[in-house]
C-alpha cells in the first residue's frame, strides 16, 4: 500500500518539493516507421533529380525565348522521360533502402 503525502497549502506552493513522489520507470521504445528523410540525400536519386529539374529549366527558357517548335519537342519527350524516372527513381530507391 502506497503511503499518503500530506502538503500543507502554503508550503506547497511557496516551497518547490525535495522529494518527486513518482518515480521514473524504464520503458523500451521502438520505431514502426523504418523511414528517415536523410535517406532521401542518395547522391543517384539527386543526380537523376538534378538533370530532370535542369530539363524543365530549359524548357521554361526555351518558352520564354519564343522557341515554341523546340518547346514542343520538349514536352513530347518529357511526357515520357518524367514518369519514366520518377518510378524508376523510386523502384531504385526501395530495392537500396536497407528496413
Amino acid at each position: 500500500m502506497r503511503k499518503t503525502q500530506w502538503f500543507d497549502f502554503r508550503d506547497f506552493l511557496h516551497k518547490p518539493s525535495l522529494s518527486s513522489s513518482i518515480k521514473p520507470r524504464p520503458f523500451k521504445v521502438y520505431s514502426f516507421v523504418p523511414f528517415s528523410p536523410v535517406a532521401m540525400l542518395d547522391p543517384t536519386i539527386l543526380t537523376v533529380g538534378g538533370i530532370v529539374l535542369g530539363i524543365a529549366f530549359i524548357e521554361q527558357i526555351l518558352n520564354r525565348w519564343g522557341v515554341i517548335d523546340l518547346v514542343d519537342q520538349f514536352a513530347k519527350v518529357m511526357r515520357f522521360i518524367l514518369p519514366v524516372t520518377f518510378y524508376g527513381a523510386l523502384i531504385y530507391f526501395f530495392a537500396t533502402f536497407m528496413f
